[in-house]
C-alpha cells in the first residue's frame, strides 16, 4: 500500500556521505511506490532562529511568550507561509525520515529550528490545549512513524555502551524519546553511518545497502519500545511506578520490552 513519506535533510553539501543517504531513502521508496516529500532545509535556505518574525500578528505586542504566540498563530492559521507548509507535509506524511550529520552531539542547528518552529502549540504540544495530558505516546502526530538517520564521523566504537562519547542511543534520547515521541510519534531505532569523514568508496556502498534495507521496512520494523505516558507506567502522568523497571534508573528505564 503506498504511503507518504517526509525526508527532512540538513546537510549544505551535496556530495556529502548525508546526502547520498538521502538519494537512497528518496530512490528506495519511490521504487516502492510511495510518495515522497523532500524538505531539504539548506537547499530551502531555511530561517533557523525562532523568534518574533514567527508571529506576524501577535496576540501581546509587548512581551513575546513563545507558547501563547505559538498556540496562538496554529490555532488562527497565522503563522508564516513557510512554516504552514513544512506542517501540511508533516500532516500529510505517513512517516518521517530526518537525515543529518551529527554535528557536536545533536542535529545541526538548522534541523533544530525546523522543529522549533514547526512543531507548534496545539500541533506538537499542548495537544488540543490541554496542557501535558496528551504527550509521550499520545499527541498531534500519534500514528506516525520517525526514524533518525545520520552520519557519524567518528568510530562506532566511541559511541558503544562503553564508549567515550556515550552510547549514541543514550546521546539521541532528547530526539527519539523528547522530541519525536512526546508528540506521539511511532520511533523506530536510528541507523547511523560511523567514520563518515573518511570512508571509502566500499564502504559508502556497504552502508547505502544497509539504509535501502531498513527504508524497505519503514513500515514492518517494530518501534522503540518507549514507555507511554498514559498506559499506566505513570501513575500520576509524571514517575515511574515503583514497581515498573524496578532498580533501574535513567534513560533506560523508560524503555521497556520488545
Amino acid at each position: 500500500m503506498s504511503k507518504k513519506v517526509l525526508l527532512v535533510h540538513a546537510h549544505p553539501e551535496p556530495t556529502s556521505v548525508s546526502s547520498q543517504m538521502l538519494a537512497v531513502a528518496k530512490e528506495t521508496l519511490e521504487s516502492q511506490g510511495h510518495e515522497v516529500m523532500l524538505s531539504d532545509l539548506h537547499a530551502m535556505n531555511w530561517k533557523a532562529v525562532f523568534d518574533g518574525h514567527d508571529f506576524p500578528r501577535r496576540l501581546d505586542p509587548e512581551r513575546l511568550s513563545f507558547i501563547a504566540e505559538s498556540g496562538h498563530a496554529y490555532r488562527n492559521a497565522m503563522q508564516t507561509p513557510d512554516v504552514q507548509l513544512e506542517q501540511a507535509k508533516l500532516l500529510a506524511a505517513d512517516a518521517v525520515i530526518f537525515q543529518f550529520p551529527l554535528w557536536w552531539f545533536g542535529m545541526p542547528a538548522i534541523m533544530k529550528g525546523w522543529i522549533d518552529r514547526v512543531f507548534a502549540y496545539g500541533l506538537a504540544y499542548g495537544y488540543k490545549d490541554k496542557g501535558n495530558l496528551y504527550r509521550y505516546g499520545e499527541g498531534g502526530l500519534q500514528g506516525k512513524r520517525a526514524m533518525l538517520s545520520i552520519t557519524v564521523g567518528g568510530p562506532e566504537e566511541d559511541y558503544s555502551t562503553r564508549g567515550i562519547n556515550g552510547s549514541l542511543d543514550q546521546l539521541l534520547f532528547p530526539i527519539t524519546h523528547g522530541t519525536l515521541f512526546f508528540p506521539g510519534m511511532d520511533v523506530l531505532p536510528t541507523f547511523a553511518v560511523y567514520n563518515a569523514v573518511r570512508m571509502s568508496p566500499e564502504a559508502t556502498e556497504r552502508a547505502k545497502a544497509k539504509l535501502e534495507s531498513r527504508v524497505r521496512n519503514l513500515f514492518a520494523e517494530r518501534p522503540i519500545p518507549f514507555r507511554a505516558q498514559n498506559g499506566g507506567d505513570y501513575p500520576d502522568g509524571h514517575v515511574l511506578a515503583q514497581h515498573i523497571a524496578s532498580g533501574i534508573v535513567g534513560i533506560d528505564a523508560h524503555i521497556g520490552e520488545w
